[in-house]
């Protein structure tokens, strides 16, 4: 769809402008939505045809009802392709198309060079629609309620992916032999003459006993052989499943992929598009009669309240303060060693190294690495990042803790594995009855016990046998198990864990 003249005109200003400060971003087609239409694409995270589930059109509810009480509007959609996909919605006013197009061109570039946006599928857009044409066949054949079931069951698996798996090697190249180099099966033979021997100890006999012995040591290795996190492919690769439900679990895992690097920049990414929208609108594009309008919709994307993470001012700010520190000369061991405060207030080596810096950090880290290398005491002490809680007998956010280690150790903790617990398949044939054995990475803070009994639920009906997870609940090794009748909850004395 092309532009009207009028905004084609602005769209063509802010990408000389986005340009000319160095950002480098695929083609950026722009489509021009009403509300509806674009609540429609949101509620299938910006993708035009999905295949069909309950939850998008729950999802759509959502959002069509946040916009008609004013609770909630959407200023930008953007997707991750080569071309990029960006959304306006029509009845914006003309500094808002400014912003929201400065602002997709900065994820642009974000999306195009950083790291771990390097393996995504950059026409994941003609994939999604391959895949609800996938589904969609299998609703034909086999009935909607079959596949919904199904897919209900795989989705609330859908975490339960290695997001890091696409950077690092974790499976070593299996063998032609499938057997450990120097680890050679030996067959014992019975003693004789050399002219005797090819009767007393026959070739095919020997072949015979080593081939005996080699698929015994098979039954007896432990499936998977170290604990798995990519649970998804483990269930793609043993679960007795049909054709049409390994593909469907095939389709969820390749999505997962494709969402989770930006679950894992979500910060960075906002706080780049915010950084870059600002610098455009303020120094290129506003008007006078525009800052009003411009203010009060940055202040309100900015917005923050105790307790809650805002990636959007996070990111912004963090992106700022290294800008400024790397333009100062403020980092290295002769500024991290002055323990004069009045000294490291005036600190101004005058670098101009920020631009450059900024640019860097934009390109290798993700939130976790960019908030453990860049966040400093003076950027919590000036942003008022303290640790809150809910103080019950005031009713009101007080600060519990300031202590700049603390506070960023809690930030990690959120953002690390994408907020989701560390789940690990153990073994796949549990007490020899082909059990499927997991294992919660306990990192202080329990599992919710409902939600983990409704995932055995869901993985019994994939897996097709009983599913145990071992986990600790309040300081005691426990495990709980489904069979496909009823829920257990033994205590444990000793973990399958350990044995790895």
């Amino acid at each position: 769809m092309n532009l009207p003249p009028d905004l084609e005109k602005i769209r063509h200003s802010v990408w000389e402008d986005a340009r000319n400060y160095g950002l480098d971003f695929y083609d950026t087609i722009f489509e021009l939505l009403d509300y509806d239409q674009l609540n429609e694409v949101a509620s299938y995270l910006g993708f035009p045809t999905r295949y069909p589930h309950w939850r998008f059109g729950m999802e759509y509810q959502k959002l069509s009802k946040g916009y008609t009480y004013g609770l909630s509007k959407i200023y930008e959609l953007v997707i991750n392709c080569d071309p990029c996909y960006a959304y306006l919605m029509k009845n914006n006013s003309v500094t808002d198309h400014k912003h929201v197009i400065a602002h997709v061109y900065g994820h642009g570039d974000f999306f195009k060079n950083n790291l771990w946006f390097s393996h995504t599928n950059r026409k994941m857009i003609d994939q999604m629609a391959n895949h609800a044409t996938r589904v969609r066949r299998y609703i034909d054949r086999f009935g909607f309620e079959v596949v919904e079931e199904f897919l209900d069951s795989v989705l609330s698996l859908e975490h339960l992916i290695d997001q890091h798996s696409p950077y690092i090697r974790r499976r070593e190249k299996e063998l032609a032999d499938d057997s450990v180099p120097g680890d050679r099966v030996a067959v014992p033979k019975l003693r004789s003459k050399d002219y005797m021997e090819r009767y007393i100890n026959p070739s095919e006999f020997l072949e015979q006993q080593k081939k005996r012995v080699e698929e015994d040591r098979k039954r007896k290795r432990r499936v998977p052989e170290s604990p798995e996190k990519d649970i998804l492919l483990f269930l793609i690769e043993n679960a007795p499943l049909e054709d049409w439900q390994q593909d469907i679990l095939s389709i969820v895992r390749e999505e997962s992929y494709y969402f989770a690097p930006q679950g894992m920049t979500k910060i960075m990414n906002e706080g780049w598009a915010s950084y870059w929208h600002s610098k455009i609108m303020t120094e290129k594009q506003l008007s006078d009669s525009e800052l009003i309008d411009y203010a009060d919709h940055h202040s309100g994307t900015l917005g923050t309240r105790p307790g809650v993470i805002n990636p959007y001012k996070l990111g912004l700010e963090l992106f700022r303060d290294i800008e400024d520190r790397w333009n100062k000369g403020r980092f290295g061991k002769e500024y991290e060693e002055c323990t004069d405060i009045e000294t490291k207030r005036r600190w101004d080596q005058s670098l101009g190294k920020g631009r450059e810096k900024i640019f860097e950090v934009r390109k290798i880290y993700n939130d976790v690495s960019f908030i453990d290398t860049h966040l400093t005491p003076e950027f919590c002490e000036h942003h008022r990042l303290f640790n809150y809680g809910y103080n019950p007998s005031t009713g009101q956010y007080v600060i519990l803790d300031r202590d700049y280690q603390k506070v960023k150790e809690k930030l990690l903790f959120q953002l690390t594995n994408l907020g989701e617990p560390f789940i690990y398949v153990g073994d796949s044939n549990y007490e020899n009855r082909g059990e499927l054995y997991l294992f919660h990475r306990h990192d202080g803070i329990d599992l919710r016990l409902d939600y983990a009994r409704d995932v055995l639920v869901n993985m019994h009906k994939i897996w097709g046998r009983p599913v145990n997870l071992e986990t600790i609940v309040e300081g005691t090794r426990r495990l709980i198990s489904f069979d496909g009748q009823e829920q257990k909850d033994q205590e444990l004395e000793e973990s399958l864990q350990l044995q790895f």
